[in-house]
């Protein structure tokens, strides 16, 4: 067993920056160290655990199985420590212009977006928000890094080091044009199989699992068109005569602008469950926790 009081904490923060940027430059760079400097820790690290830690490939340092082991629980306890020595800031939202950045879906743009904007223009004028695409970013990275601050969404499989809190469990629903033909009566699985199917090709989880589901049950083999993303879907569907299956939040959201109804498809799908992500590394930051109060308080159910 390794002896903690032998292993200097320095080079512990600089095995962390080199497994976040998988580069001993960009590294050396954050740290305000040499190269040199950092390859000597990570030799003194590599005899330490007698472990190589990181290869040089083409894309990069990449770790070693060992190093991913080691890498979250390093990261958790060096932010305990920062933690620790640096009293909490007094964030006050009607004066900051903090830029905070959001993880969130395309649907989960349409769906928070509107309403945040309005409550950030009242209680913090300055303060700035974007957001940026979760499928297309490792959340656990950029979190860990202070590149995302939050991250709103029905995702699975998330890292140990991210905190999450429920925000609602949502439906999906079938949506289509108010005088369409599946407004009337009773949506059979007859009728609702007949209908033309609008089908939102989305690789991203949950999504993917819902779309294997319709076509299973003869929807997305027999659907002529397809979309990747879910934005332009209520201007589809409100100008033709297709249906098309999307969480229910979003038919919310579009159904009185684009004069859509929407239903119960006859199938059984599961819900989605949408929380609230962070990282523990910003738990205790007082920016952090002003944001995601306002995000529970307005749309937690």
């Amino acid at each position: 067993m390794i002896d903690i009081r032998n292993i200097d904490l320095n080079l512990l923060v600089v095995f962390h920056e080199v497994y976040r940027e998988r580069q001993i430059s960009l590294a050396a760079r954050r740290l305000h160290l040499t190269q040199s400097a950092v390859s000597n820790a990570l030799a003194r690290l590599r005899r330490t655990f007698d472990d190589e830690l990181f290869v040089r490939t083409a894309q990069g340092m990449q770790p070693t199985p060992f190093a991913g082991q080691l890498a979250d629980p390093v990261a958790g306890a060096l932010a305990s420590i920062t933690d620790a020595v640096n009293p909490p800031q007094a964030f006050d939202a009607a004066t900051s212009a903090r830029h905070f950045r959001l993880a969130m879906t395309d649907v989960g743009e349409v769906y928070f977006m509107p309403v945040l904007i309005d409550l950030l223009r009242r209680r913090a004028p300055q303060v700035q928000v974007s957001t940026v695409r979760a499928g297309a970013i490792d959340l656990k990275t950029e979190m860990e890094a202070g590149r995302v601050d939050l991250a709103i969404g029905a995702f699975d499989d998330v890292s140990a080091s991210l905190y999450q809190r429920r925000l609602f469990e949502q439906e999906y629903v079938t949506m289509f044009r108010q005088d369409h033909a599946l407004a009337r009566g009773t949506p059979t699985l007859k009728r609702f199989l007949a209908a033309e199917h609008l089908v939102v090709a989305s690789s991203e989880s949950p999504y993917d699992r819902i779309n294997m589901l319709l076509e299973e049950a003869g929807v997305r083999a027999a659907a002529t068109f397809q979309v990747p993303h879910f934005t332009a879907v209520p201007y589809i569907v409100g100008s033709t005569d297709l249906v098309v299956t999307v969480p229910e939040k979003l038919a919310q959201r579009a159904a009185a602008p684009f004069q859509l109804a929407y239903v119960r498809p006859p199938l059984a799908l599961p819900t989605l469950q949408t929380r609230l992500f962070w990282h523990r590394r910003y738990s205790q930051d007082a920016g952090n926790q002003w944001l995601r109060n306002l995000v529970a308080q307005t749309f937690a159910e």
